[in-house]
Parts: structure tokens; sequence; C-alpha cells
């Protein structure tokens, strides 16, 4: 499963939508973290962004640890924590990390067999901005176009 996601974000590396910005940026499961995944687990399949210290204060970095591991497991995830993004696309969805000085959102979507990263981002208003809408619609848009090849 993992090697279709894989294949799938390195064709779109090489394709003009990679060339434009937007498209897959890796795709990686740290041998640490791959090694505590329980048999049955969806890897985490990165699009696009990280998450680290800075930015994110060791509380929020903890917080999308346990909230992205718990998605891992099959958990389907609520208000205050995660909320839908149908404008996005099917199966998309924001985690909601509160910060001391920012409120991150971390879009993602649940894939039968992985869940995909696509952009983590401070958020700034009270709604989520367009362009970054279109950007994730691009990226999953780019992503399915490059899995189909597969």
């Amino acid at each position: 499963m993992a090697i279709r996601y894989q294949a799938a974000a390195e064709a779109l590396r090489g394709s003009t939508a990679a060339s434009a910005g937007y498209a897959a940026t890796c795709l990686y499961v740290k041998s640490d973290i791959h090694s505590m995944m329980a048999p049955g687990d969806k890897p985490l399949v990165w699009l696009h962004g990280e998450i680290k210290t800075p930015p994110f204060s060791p509380t929020a970095r903890l917080e999308a640890g346990v909230l992205l591991r718990r998605l891992q497991a099959g958990e389907s995830l609520g208000l205050p924590h995660s909320r839908p993004m149908a404008g996005i696309g099917p199966r998309c969805h924001e985690l909601r990390i509160p910060d001391a000085t920012a409120n991150w959102r971390i879009v993602y979507r649940l894939d039968r067999d992985a869940v995909l990263i696509v952009e983590v981002f401070r958020m700034k208003t009270a709604t989520t901005p367009q362009h970054v809408v279109e950007v994730c619609q691009r990226r999953l848009r780019g992503f399915d176009e490059a899995a189909e090849k597969e």
C-alpha cells in the first residue's frame, strides 16, 4: 500500500505540477515512527508541510503527533480536534492545533489505506484562505492522477 503512494508521490514530483510548486514534496515514514505502527495502521503520506519546533511549540507538536497517530489507528476525530473540509474534496478534513501564539491547521485526506497530509499552515483568519483551498485541491488532483497511472 505505501509503495503505491510512494510511486505516485515520486511521479508527481517529476510532473509539470512539481515545477509549479504545489506537487508532493516527499513521502516519508521515519524509521522510528514506522516501527511503532501496529499492523493495520495507515501510513502518513506527506504531500506538503512538516511539523517541527520551531515554529510549533513543543506542546503543539506533541498534540499534532498524538492526533495524527489516532488517525493512523483508524479513529474518527470530530470537533474540537478536526472538522470536515468538503470545500477541498471528499474525505478531506483539517486538524485544529492550538498553540500559545498561533493556531495551526493540518489539512489531510483519509484514504482507504493511508492518511495524506496535504498542507500545514498557521491560521490567521476566521476562515480557511481560498488560496489554501485551491492549493490543496491541486495537490490532491495531481496526486490522484499520478496514482491512477501506477
